[in-house]
């Protein structure tokens, strides 16, 4: 039986998350924003599950909320970081105040998260942390460039971080899920308030007014639970879990199209050493 704390538990990933890991029969610390939304999982769960509010741009609940944990728990052995949300504007719509928050949640509060639960790990010299990512820091698509920027900066750092820590047990991995049918395209997704009518056909085609993918997705939400469960269990996690068909697609797409860039390049690119 082994401990798991999921930041954002009150809908989607996050939830089904938690549920299926509650239904393996382990203990999971359930949190949200508004820990009224997720005390149904704890009253379900009374021996198995505690409910608690996270805010992951607050140090105080993130220290807090590490704390009854371990007090509860004993230890925690695998941390999700899930807390986040979409945002779409062409780079130059984008507010300079929103995006801000957008890295405050997405970036920091996953650091905060990370290095709140290092130490433990630590010390056990076991666990993992796992990031959830998007598919969208590979494909970058138009009016997501902020949203891919705060996903690629916590893949970069989660690379860092596992070599860093896996000489001491512990494993740090990144998931890339694609579409899945949960609130994310509708009650999750902000957008900048002022769109600028020359971005009409590119970021403006993505902008929740005109997205007809909300509630269509191809990905089930359980089925990405058990597979997030079965690579944490695995006897060597991966570094990047793709989930969905969309993922995979669109990463091996973006991977042929960046060698086919950078063949092309290549010789511009070895000339900028020293001749010797």
């Amino acid at each position: 039986m082994t401990t798991w704390l999921i930041t954002g538990c009150s809908t989607g990933l996050g939830r089904a998350f938690a549920e299926a890991v509650l239904a393996r029969g382990h203990h999971v610390v359930v949190t949200a924003r508004d820990v009224s939304r997720v005390q149904d999982l704890a009253d379900a769960h009374p021996q198995a599950a505690l409910a608690l509010p996270l805010d992951v741009t607050d140090q105080e609940q993130v220290s807090a909320a590490v704390a009854a944990a371990q007090e509860r728990f004993g230890a925690i052995d695998v941390l999700v970081n899930n807390a986040g949300y979409g945002y779409r504007a062409a780079v130059e719509e984008g507010e300079d105040e929103a995006v801000q928050q957008l890295f405050e949640t997405h970036v920091f509060g996953t650091t905060r998260m990370i290095k709140a639960v290092l130490p433990g790990l630590r010390e056990r010299r076991s666990g993992t942390i796992v990031n959830i990512s998007s598919i969208g820091a590979r494909i970058s698509p138009e009016g997501s460039g902020y949203y891919a920027a705060v996903k690629a900066a916590v893949e970069a750092l989660t690379l860092s971080l596992r070599k860093e820590v896996a000489p001491l047990g512990i494993t740090a991995m990144v998931v890339e899920p694609g579409g899945f049918r949960t609130d994310f395209a509708g009650r999750s997704l902000t957008q900048a308030a002022v769109p600028i009518a020359d971005y009409a056909d590119t970021a403006g085609r993505r902008r929740k007014e005109h997205d007809t993918v909300h509630g269509t997705q191809k990905g089930d939400p359980a089925k990405a639970a058990a597979a997030l469960i079965e690579a944490v269990e695995s006897k060597e996690a991966p570094f990047m879990l793709l989930l969905g068909n969309d993922s995979s697609d669109g990463f091996r797409a973006t991977l042929d199209a960046l060698r086919t860039e950078v063949d092309a390049w290549e010789k511009l690119s070895r000339s900028t050493d020293f001749d010797e």
